[in-house]
């Protein structure tokens, strides 16, 4: 075949089916006058090593998007304690499995946080910490013998407590566990969470749900008393949510399921006697965005009348982030 004519051949083009819209009149503007979200001033700064502060790399963060809203929580927070507005913490287990208990400790000796709720196995990671000095077992290896969460000594300090405070008093779940860390002299009672709020009078609630955790397994579990003592922390959380008006601040750390079903049902208690709690920040932060916490914490309880925020993010690096920015700005009011 000549050259000439496979060359023709190469280069015949065949009619498309569909019609293309002829944008010759497509009108432009120009970008001086367009409104624009993100300018130089917005970017990220880079740190002079030798040199800066904490405060220096919270400022170095860009203006942009979660960064920013980090920062109007910081602010939100601490709006809130100088209004003497309720910052609640709602918390699971996992908080305290990676080594924040000194960072939550901090913010309540310093005033930050008002009310600690936690689900049943948060106060079980905590009690052996402050017992025993460890905790998280390995639990894929105690699986496969049925030793996976038989520790007695676990079972027996937490479901005996329990079971006596039913029977003697009218504390709630988180005040007899805190109570009786102090009263033991625990080793480690400064890094507990319970112990600390009980010192302090800060109100620290236990909300359980039976069947969930390793106590739960071991003959000692009473559960009339785990329900009776979970119940009266349910109220106690409620009292303290009633105060969520015109300002403070409820957080939820790495619960996807327990606390944000309590809060919801708090809230609608609250309101339900009577009290305006509206006009309230929350903010939510897990390592995935879940539906549970994005509609009970994020959406639901801040709708018409509030804000809520929602930061994804490993829990060992956003507390520490979170509650070193809290302190800088305390400082430099």
């Amino acid at each position: 075949m000549p050259l000439y004519s496979l060359q023709a051949r190469q280069t015949q083009r065949t009619m498309s089916k569909y019609i293309q819209i002829d944008v010759t009149g497509v009108k432009t503007i120009s970008i001086k006058g367009r409104k624009s979200k993100v300018t130089p001033k917005d970017f990220a700064k880079p740190l002079d090593a030798k040199h800066a502060s904490f405060k220096d790399f919270a400022d170095s963060l860009p203006h942009i998007l979660i960064a920013d809203e980090l920062r109007d929580l910081v602010n939100d927070i601490v709006r809130a304690r100088k209004n003497n507005n309720p910052v609640i913490l709602m918390m699971g287990a996992h908080v305290i499995k990676v080594g924040l208990s000194p960072l939550i400790v901090d913010l309540l000796k310093r005033g930050v946080i008002t009310h600690v709720a936690m689900n049943s196995a948060a106060s079980i990671h905590d009690v052996e910490t402050a017992m025993w000095g460890q905790t998280s077992e390995d639990v894929a290896m105690n699986l496969m013998d049925g030793t996976f969460g038989m520790s007695k000594e676990t079972g027996d300090f937490i479901n005996l407590a329990l079971t006596k405070a039913m029977k003697v008093s009218d504390a709630g779940y988180g005040e007899t566990l805190g109570k009786k860390i102090v009263a033991m002299k625990a080793r480690n009672r400064s890094m507990s969470i319970l112990a600390k709020c009980y010192e302090l009078g800060v109100p620290v609630t236990v909300h359980a749900a039976i069947g969930t955790d390793i106590i739960h397994q071991q003959a000692t579990m009473d559960g009339a008393a785990t329900g009776e003592l979970s119940y009266r922390d349910f109220k106690v959380f409620v009292n303290s949510i009633k105060d969520l008006i015109n300002g403070g601040v409820v957080l939820n750390f790495g619960s996807a399921v327990i606390m944000p079903e309590v809060f919801l049902k708090a809230l609608t208690v609250a309101r339900n006697l009577g009290y305006k709690a509206k006009g309230f920040s929350t903010a939510n932060f897990d390592m995935i965005r879940q539906y549970r916490p994005q509609m009970n914490v994020v959406d639901r309880p801040t709708q018409k009348y509030g804000r809520g925020y929602n930061f994804t993010g490993h829990h060992e690096i956003m507390f520490p982030l979170l509650a070193a920015m809290i302190k800088v700005q305390l400082s430099s009011r």
